[in-house]
């Protein structure tokens, strides 16, 4: 485990102590979330953050503006510790850090849903369910549009990869064909 990881997970750890002395476990998920996607969203801001010549209290005050009323005072005081230590390139490994102590704490596990067309949300939802039953746990799945896969669906639950896509069969027909054939 890398470093980054190491410390990104004591981060999430932190995070989640509070959170839950506080009960508010699931909702600084769906908020860490947020800030995630919105700075992975705009490189701008990402530049802005991370550039070692802008005084930090000024990336505070950016952070602050941004996200005060949308997200809990517990997770805004982790960001500002997070920009004051100088780690704001760990937010992505503190959330996946954060999924994963979270999730197991309330019975979840994240997903990722490899399709070759974007599935509507009823459709996610049923992939999600049936998925959720192999697991155990109630399944909170991402979507990545993968045309290569051609059709069917790829889940990947943890290091867990259930492949049901078209592209596998027709890999697994011909490497059997092949053996047939010799």
């Amino acid at each position: 485990m890398s470093r980054a990881n190491v410390v990104a997970k004591r981060y999430a750890q932190a995070l989640y102590e509070v959170a839950a002395q506080q009960n508010i476990v699931a909702e600084v998920l769906d908020q860490l979330k947020l800030v995630v996607d919105t700075l992975k969203s705009d490189a701008e801001i990402e530049k802005f953050l991370s550039f070692p010549s802008i005084e930090t209290n000024v990336k505070i005050e950016l952070v602050r503006k941004a996200f005060a009323d949308r997200i809990s005072a517990t997770l805004l005081n982790t960001l500002e510790m997070v920009i004051v230590k100088g780690r704001q390139n760990l937010l992505s490994n503190i959330y996946s850090s954060y999924v994963k102590i979270a999730g197991e704490s309330l019975g979840q596990a994240q997903a990722t849903v490899y399709t070759a067309k974007l599935l509507n949300e009823e459709e996610l939802k049923n992939v999600e369910a049936t998925f959720g039953a192999l697991a155990g746990k109630r399944i909170v799945a991402d979507q990545i549009v993968e045309p290569s896969l051609l059709g069917g669906v790829q889940v990947r639950i943890g290091d867990r990869l259930y492949d049901g896509s078209l592209s596998s069969k027709l890999a697994r027909l011909e490497k059997s064909l092949k053996s047939q054939a010799l």
